[in-house]
């Protein structure tokens, strides 16, 4: 059940990134799901590191999904400096 719940929040939250980040536009669902799905991997070695927060997307709750969100806008971040040699 953890898996079906990652996918859902991790779509939600790619989703949501993209929206912030513009993108929403250029992206499918597919991509929506695997952005917040590593976004949230990011985000909750990002915030583990720093802050000593632990967050998970397996179980669904608000900090596990505002951290999703973040490493999902890190990771659009990212790949938008790539593409385009700017952040958005």
């Amino acid at each position: 059940m953890g898996w079906i719940i990652a996918i859902i929040v991790g779509g939600v939250a790619g989703w949501l990134a993209s929206l912030v980040m513009a993108r929403d536009a250029s992206m499918g669902i597919f991509w929506n799901i695997i952005v917040g799905i590593v976004g949230a991997l990011i985000g909750n070695f990002l915030a583990g590191a720093l802050f000593g927060i632990e967050g998970s997307i397996q179980s669904f709750n608000l900090t596990g999904f505002i951290i999703a969100i973040v490493g999902a806008i890190v990771l659009l971040a990212i790949a938008n400096l790539v593409q385009r040699g700017r952040v958005r």
